[in-house]
């Protein structure tokens, strides 16, 4: 859901959440497809009966694959300053994967307005903080900052 709120309203929402996503499935078809584009074959991702032997006895989502549905996750729950016309990915301040994600599991966004600055040009960057939750598990799998710039009108 995509909120427009005024600057004012915008810096009132700065470390509330403004969006927790729904459940999101893990399946391996998913994960060999990221593998296929990303040249990210490892077997702990890709190689079913050994990654049963290994470690974690499943295959895991590769880091990288959570870290590109944070885009995703991310225009679910926009906060979008008035009278923007458009807005672009920035970059990151922060990324952490503290849990792998294993085949089956299920993630959701729990999205929080970081900060808000006013830049020159007519422009605006703002933070969103994401934690991706597992379903059913304590830890996150991963805490991010991403960066969104705005240029208004």
């Amino acid at each position: 859901m995509m909120q427009i709120l005024s600057l004012e309203k915008m810096k009132a929402t700065i470390g509330k959440e403004i969006g927790l996503t729904d459940w999101f499935s893990i399946d391996q078809e998913r994960i060999n497809n990221f593998a296929n584009c990303t040249l990210d074959n490892h077997w702990s991702h890709v190689d079913v009966e050994a990654a049963k032997k290994g470690f974690f006895g499943e295959t895991i989502a590769q880091g990288g694959l959570i870290v590109s549905l944070l885009t995703h996750f991310h225009e679910t729950f926009i906060a979008v300053p008035h009278g923007a016309v458009m807005g672009i990915y920035y970059g990151m301040n922060k990324l952490r994967h503290l849990s792998p994600v294993k085949v089956g599991s299920c993630i959701r966004d729990r999205i929080v307005l970081g900060d808000i600055k006013e830049k020159r040009g007519h422009k605006i960057l703002t933070t969103a903080k994401h934690t991706i939750e597992i379903k059913d598990e304590r830890k996150p799998a991963c805490y991010a900052e991403t960066l969104t710039l705005f240029y208004l009108k």
